[in-house]
């Protein structure tokens, strides 16, 4: 993402904003809300002139509109993000219109901005310096290669082979030869992860090979493959290494303290109810949000007063497992300076 930021007033003004990824466009997705106002050059249908009662066609011309949101819609398949709204500037003022965001698509947002709005900004420019970063995950005969978005892990491809003492000869070198068919156009950092010694002889025979990218891809031990394998490499730092600003790693560890603490009757609340007496008590350390209530006026109002107690705020993606068991306990959690009674 590339960000221009405009004069801010109270938190209040514009952002240009340029995606440049998918990654990017759910981040727009979570940034942009109804009620704020977008402005972009796009096509609106114009009739073409002609002196019949009817018109034989109708033109589309590129015109520059501000749009007034009322729905937002994201398709990570479509690889785009539509913006419903009423036309405040521009041509056709009062009549509905669908901006349709793609990466390459400059925007710019007017609304007010949040600290943990301007937070999610900076992560995504941030981000864009890497290249994505690709996991593969194998163990004899079985292999399963990630695309990490900052949503979460997206399957790219999964290779299955005949394994054991049945397998036929040569199916060892054939499993390797789809691998690096899977892997060689890969341009950002790999990670081969897996259980026991097959990641180590797979990457033997790709530098035999001379597959690209091969010499730089880093090797991790994990008991499982497939998205357990993602979850542990995670949850041991191992992406760290390859991109600081890797949201997900907080997540995970994140909701291992609060889960920890729930085990133990420690200091933590979670639920509306919950969190927000701990807020009202000041004992609010930091605050767990999900990012499907973003958009939830009660819930930005508590997140407000938890920020004016100097609370960090940490939103997760409902996309990756530990923001699927933050959802499940109510979508908002709080680790607190102290234990409340209860």
């Amino acid at each position: 993402m590339k960000a221009e930021y405009g004069e801010l007033k109270g938190g209040y003004g514009e952002i240009r904003l340029f995606p440049e990824s998918i990654d990017d466009l759910w981040h727009l997705r979570h940034l942009i809300g109804i009620g704020d106002l977008v402005f972009a050059t796009t096509f609106r249908s114009v009739d073409a002139a002609t002196d019949k009662i009817r018109p034989e066609k109708v033109e589309k011309r590129p015109v520059r509109l501000g749009v007034r949101v009322e729905r937002v819609e994201f398709s990570e398949h479509g690889v785009r993000l539509r913006l419903f709204g009423i036309i405040e500037h521009g041509v056709d003022a009062g009549a509905h219109h669908t901006i349709n965001v793609e990466t390459g698509f400059e925007i710019s947002v007017i609304r007010q901005w949040r600290p943990v709005d301007l937070e999610r900004v900076e992560r995504a420019v941030k981000a864009s310096v890497y290249g994505v970063i690709h996991i593969l995950t194998i163990e004899e005969g079985e292999a399963e290669l990630f695309r990490l978005r900052q949503y979460g892990p997206e399957s790219v491809i999964t290779v299955t082979v005949g394994s054991g003492k049945g397998a036929e000869t040569g199916s060892h070198t054939t499993f390797f030869d789809q691998l690096i068919s899977s892997i060689q156009n890969i341009s950002g950092p790999l990670i081969i992860a897996g259980p026991g010694f097959v990641k180590d002889d797979f990457v033997k025979y790709a530098k035999s090979r001379s597959c690209a990218g091969i010499d730089h891809a880093v090797v991790v031990e994990t008991k499982r493959i497939g998205r357990g394998a993602v979850q542990e490499l995670v949850g041991k730092g191992a992406l760290e290494k390859l991109m600081d600003d890797l949201q997900l790693e907080r997540e995970v560890k994140i909701m291992d303290e609060v889960l920890l603490r729930i085990s133990r009757d420690g200091a933590v609340a979670y639920g509306l109810r919950e969190v927000r007496e701990a807020i009202g008590y000041g004992a609010a350390e930091q605050v767990l949000i999900a990012d499907t209530l973003l958009r939830d006026k009660e819930v930005m109002h508590l997140i407000d007063d938890a920020e004016t107690q100097r609370a960090t705020i940490i939103v997760l993606s409902s996309e990756f497992e530990p923001g699927e068991r933050l959802v499940a306990l109510g979508g908002i959690a709080a680790l607190l300076r102290y234990r409340l009674a209860k």
